[in-house]
């Protein structure tokens, strides 16, 4: 059983002279999951549509990788692309405020608990990059907290012991931020509650102007808060004076429709913003109380801009996205589908005893190669790497795309289907008999 991927390996060939890696973000590439000594070629992907895309070479795969968690709709969402082709009739950028601007922000405040006030930027890394800096601002401080393994984009303050591509590669950190900037960074194990009193002592009481994290992380793979660790963390920030920021550019629109500040009763004091919210295309937003975010300028003293923020093509998808997730209340059949999956994979796993751990919230996926319940990034690392490679690539000879890394989450749409979901476990099945 084998892919061809002529086209892609000739596409592969052409993309490494002129793009660093052959990939515009290191996480698309296939290094990772390579099974020789030549590096693995990734599909270059032509079309998706529904839970399926298409490479150039004709083959068809069933996506868990939704673009990284976008997807939610399937690809190609019909009222997404619709109404990205009536804004697109308009033009592209106008640099000036726009109405559609005011209903997407609208729409934001009324669907997410913590939002009272919201700032459209392009990217997840934007977003936290500004929510750190208006913490930094309004509080006078300096140090920010944050959890081993998660991950808050590419700034400089946040490339610490991160997940993601970052996690992929085995990188403590990366050349380039300077020792000075990752010395204000603290980061300590998720779900230790011990671990982020002692950082406030060590950083010193009044030093700490936030402590970030994902409440549901996906950069490390999925792993879950334990029970009372996001309340624990609120309370911390609370007695310290320190900026609450959850990041749910990830678990933003997954795990509930308020996201996870709603579904674990906790409020952040800031929320950061993505993937979901764009509908496919490079949105990012960051907001909470409105006493923070009107200190931005121009109304505030904190400095914070972007040219092609809120642009309209960018809100278009966006306002589709979310009106037409609030008109098909999709979470609790997604929760259904994903429980589907995650006990299939476990049965699957465990029918050739092969030692593995599935989980699933919302629409989010995730396994180890472990016997352990994973519960932050050292234990993620534990997890055999190699029958991982091993795993994905029978997959993906099976037609089932997974993300290349042990690092990263899975997610589910509204156009899987229980047939699909058992295509899976049987391609599962087959897959973890041929590495047992």
């Amino acid at each position: 059983m084998g892919l061809q991927f002529d086209k892609s390996r000739q596409c592969w060939d052409r993309a490494r002279q002129v793009i660093p890696g052959g990939v515009n973000s290191p996480v698309r590439a296939f290094k990772n999951v390579s099974l020789s000594g030549e590096e693995a070629v990734p599909p270059f992907i032509s079309s998706a549509c529904g839970a399926e895309v298409t490479d150039i070479d004709g083959n068809i795969y069933l996506d868990y990788v939704g673009s990284w968690g976008p997807m939610i709709l399937g690809h190609s969402a019909e009222p997404i692309t619709q109404a990205i082709s009536a804004a697109l009739k308009n033009g592209t950028s106008f640099g000036a405020p726009t109405k559609a601007e005011v209903d997407f922000a609208e729409m934001l405040v009324e669907l997410v608990p913590a939002l009272e006030m919201v700032r459209l930027v392009n990217s997840g890394t934007e977003a936290t990059m500004s929510a750190l800096r208006l913490a930094r601002g309004v509080t006078g401080r300096d140090y920010v907290i944050k959890c081993d393994g998660c991950y808050h984009g590419h700034s400089d303050s946040f490339l610490v012991s991160a997940g993601s591509g970052v996690a992929t590669f085995g990188l403590p950190g990366t050349p380039g931020v300077p020792e000075a900037a990752a010395q204000l960074t603290l980061s300590v194990p998720f779900n230790d509650l011990s671990a982020v009193e002692q950082a406030v002592q060590n950083a010193g009481e009044d030093k700490v102007a936030a402590l970030i994290v994902e409440p549901v992380p996906g950069n490390m793979g999925l792993v879950l808060p334990k029970p009372g660790y996001l309340q624990g963390l609120r309370q911390i920030c609370d007695r310290f004076g320190i900026v609450l920021i959850f990041d749910e550019v990830m678990s933003g629109f997954r795990v509930s429709l308020g996201g996870a500040g709603q579904r674990f009763e906790v409020a952040p004091d800031m929320v950061t913003l993505g993937k979901v919210i764009g509908g496919g295309l490079p949105v990012g937003a960051f907001g909470g109380r409105k006493e923070l975010m009107s200190q931005l300028a121009p109304s505030g003293p904190v400095y914070q801009a972007g040219t092609l923020s809120g642009n309209p093509l960018g809100v278009a998808a966006g306002m589709a996205a979310l009106s037409e997730i609030k008109r098909l209340d999709p979470y609790p059949a997604l929760e259904e589908l994903a429980k589907r999956w995650c006990s299939g994979m476990q049965q699957a796993a465990d029918k050739h005893s092969v030692a593995f751990r599935a989980s699933c919230i919302g629409s989010m996926l995730g396994f180890f190669f472990t016997d352990k319940v994973v519960e932050n990034y050292a234990d993620a690392k534990s997890a055999d790497a190699k029958l991982f490679v091993n795993f994905f690539h029978e997959m993906l000879n099976r037609g089932i795309y997974l993300a290349p890394s042990p690092f990263e989450a899975g997610f589910l749409s509204t156009a899987h289907t229980n047939e699909q979901i058992d295509r899976t476990i049987a391609a599962a099945d087959e897959s973890f008999a041929a590495i047992a």
